[in-house]
């Protein structure tokens, strides 16, 4: 507590300072342009302006109201804000854009982030049945926490302090039914975002007050004696005043057993009461003219079966916590001739504890010592930008960013009897500036480019750049993309150390990506869009875990240098019956550019195919999820097999007025499969849930 008070003031004030900044210079531009002409060119899209996502113009828009019209796909062209921070049709996007609707995540009966990002071309994920994991074109190394793909929830970034963790399992602090639509952003964007945008941006909008209009409550009951239940209100006053609530709760008991063949030794190889998830989440948003306020608070405790870090096995002692808090006021003001500013001020709390029981004396015998290993991060930042039009074919953001990490501890102990090994207490902060120029060469041809550089008190500076030439004729849509991005080394790769699994290094470098990128779009017809996309990125300096042989201690280091081709085709339908779906195929090669080697965890392929059809008109839909994952390599040198999973699931509405029904049956052929484990596990691949289901009752007042 005296650590909150002592950062309350300098937030408070910095806050104030920099809105009351931006405030002052809106008046400014105000008066000295309200003479100026209103002449919008006709390639720039008029709803550009510089603001939260408006939701209720994007592709939000419920399909049902779309029933019986002739509407096509064409004129649906939904709009993304993260690939260039202002709204924008995703054809006109410099890069390649991916979203997931509201629609559709009830539709298909999605839960979790990690299954909705599942359903994207060229992504993938992973669980060690602790935490999820994303996997990006054919990347997803063990043990990297997601690290590499920068999560945003309402334009705030979630990646943590320490760890640099995006999450995409239940550690992720948003309730799926409070999702507007999700932003998928694949390319380097350090450009605009810095660290983490590495592989990509991936941008949750959550639903405003208008959206839920009343009260929501729901409650839903699923395999392993899994219950989770939900109360939201929210709704605009005639006053202006704009406000969401909502609470979440879920507890899980999990697998009672789960067989573990490389601890036969122990309980013949089952792990009892050891995957237990409890979790609950708070989030708001309140806005009122030009400020919004937005926050959200997560706890969630997860046991842990698999006895990673060389703990005891079947010890179901074994568990991780975590809790998440963040708020982020924003002012944002349009004048004319989009002249926007924005200003943001945020501040950010992660907390993270794990109990590991070690059996140090080797008799397999209790009581055996707990081991606690936690972590405390704070930190807040601010942001100013402005974005202009100028000369009538060119669009300018300019922007700075200031984050100051003014506690980032680590700690690691035996409780009793006590023994410190690891009491590390420091701090870092970063200023970064950006420009990024919107080009309108032709009314055909747009040139996209900007850079940013970062400045580090720990490492020095890194500059860069991206630009993406797009070419947008009546149905067909062609961009050329080049990038840079960076990731910096987080406190837990440079300095985490234990008695007996880790060791630090101090001495890492960020690691470098380089992208090049070509992406087609082509309307066939009204209902049909092929999307195509072929790609390469080179990696330098990236940080992996490894094993020094010397001591068999695992750190991070800058060991090797990947080079990555791959190529995606999709084809999405959408009919006005209310049908819609989509088949796609990613071929991704992934491998070392000193040896050749193909890297571990990097399925070759994946194909996935995607049904919404209309059971009874607008009222029942069933939606069908079918998804091919190859064969992924183990550390061990191994092959985790590959693996075809069909989901399946009923949606009804509008049957009784206010309530809403939904199933879903997970794994509907029972498929066995499984993740290559990280370093830190003694299993080479860590099995998956077999078949598994839910219904969820909603009902709204």
């Amino acid at each position: 507590m005296t650590g909150l008070s002592y950062t309350c003031k300098p937030i408070v004030f910095i806050a104030a300072g920099v809105l009351s900044a931006a405030t002052m210079l809106t008046s400014f531009i105000s008066t000295s342009h309200a003479a100026e002409t209103s002449e919008i060119p006709a390639s720039f899209p008029e709803n550009s302006a510089l603001d939260l996502p408006d939701i209720s113009t994007t592709a939000s828009a419920p399909a049902n109201n779309q029933i019986g019209k002739e509407v096509t796909l064409f004129e649906e062209i939904p709009s993304v804000y993260g690939a260039a921070k202002y709204d924008q049709k995703v054809n006109e996007a410099p890069a390649a854009v991916f979203i997931i609707t509201a629609d559709q995540i009830k539709k298909y009966g999605y839960r979790s982030l990690a299954q909705i990002l599942d359903s994207v071309p060229g992504l993938f994920t992973s669980n060690d049945r602790n935490y999820g994991y994303l996997g990006f074109r054919g990347f997803n190394r063990p043990g990297d926490y997601t690290s590499r793909v920068l999560l945003l929830v309402d334009n705030h970034r979630l990646n943590d302090a320490v760890y640099d963790e995006g999450g995409a399992g239940t550690e992720m602090p948003i309730d799926v039914d409070l999702i507007d639509r999700v932003e998928i952003i694949k390319g380097p964007g350090s450009s605009l975002y810095g660290t983490n945008a590495f592989f990509g941006v991936v941008n949750v909008i959550t639903k405003r007050g208008r959206d839920i209009k009343g009260t929501e409550v729901s409650g839903e009951a699923g395999s392993f004696n899994t219950y989770r239940s939900r109360l939201t209100y929210g709704n605009k006053f005639s006053n202006g005043v704009e406000m969401l609530l909502s609470g979440s709760f879920s507890d899980s008991e999990g697998h009672r057993e789960i067989s573990y063949p490389a601890f036969a030794s122990t309980n013949n190889g089952i792990a009892k009461d050891a995957d237990r998830d409890n979790l609950y989440y708070y989030t708001g948003k309140l806005s009122y003219g030009d400020f919004t306020l937005l926050g959200g608070h997560q706890w969630r405790k997860k046991n842990v079966p698999t006895a990673s870090f060389g703990t005891v096995f079947n010890d179901n002692r074994q568990h991780t916590l975590d809790e998440r808090t963040y708020l982020d006021l924003v002012y944002q003001h349009e004048l004319a001739n989009q002249f926007n500013v924005k200003a943001r001020v945020y501040y950010d709390r992660y907390y993270y504890r794990a109990h590991l029981p070690y059996d140090y004396a080797g008799t397999g015998t209790p009581p055996f010592t707990i081991n606690k290993d936690s972590t405390e991060a704070d930190w807040w930042g601010t942001e100013l930008m402005i974005t202009k039009r100028l000369f009538d074919s060119h669009k300018v953001t300019i922007g700075a960013e200031y984050r100051d990490q003014f506690r980032l501890n680590q700690s690691n102990a035996d409780i009793a009897p006590p023994s410190t090994y690891l009491d590390d207490k420091r701090q870092s902060s970063f200023i970064a500036t950006y420009l990024q120029d919107e080009w309108a060469i032709t009314d055909h041809l747009v040139l996209n480019a900007g850079v940013r550089h970062d400045q580090y008190s720990t490492f020095g500076g890194t500059t860069n750049p991206r630009a993406a030439l797009i070419s947008t004729w009546d149905k067909t849509t062609v961009k050329l993309l080049y990038g840079q991005a960076f990731r910096a080394p987080n406190p837990y790769e440079q300095f985490y150390v234990t008695g007996t699994t880790f060791k630090a290094n101090p001495d890492i470098k960020p690691e470098r990506i380089k992208t090049y990128e070509l992406v087609v779009e082509q309307y066939l017809g009204n209902h049909l869009r092929a999307l195509g996309s072929l790609y390469q990125y080179n990696i330098s300096g990236l940080i992996s875990q490894t094993t020094d042989p010397t001591d068999g201690k695992l750190f991070y280091n800058n060991v090797d240098n990947i080079l990555a081709r791959g190529v995606e085709l999709a084809l999405e339908g959408k009919w006005p019956s209310g049908a819609e779906g989509r088949v796609s195929y990613a071929l991704q090669r992934t491998e070392n550019e000193d040896g050749g080697r193909q890297l571990t965890n990097s399925p070759q392929h994946l194909a996935k195919a995607n049904l919404i059809l209309p059971v009874v008109a607008d009222k029942l839909f069933a939606g069908f999820e079918g998804r091919f994952t190859s064969s992924r390599l183990t550390l061990a040198g191994n092959s985790a097999s590959p693996f075809y999973i069909l989901n399946v699931s009923l949606f009804s509405q509008r049957i009784v007025k206010g309530w809403e029904l939904s199933g879903h049956i997970n794994n509907l052929m029972n498929q066995k499969y499984g993740y290559p484990g990280s370093g830190e596990h003694v299993q080479d691949v860590i099995d998956q849930d077999g078949r598994t289901f839910w219904v969820k009752l909603k009902y709204r007042f």
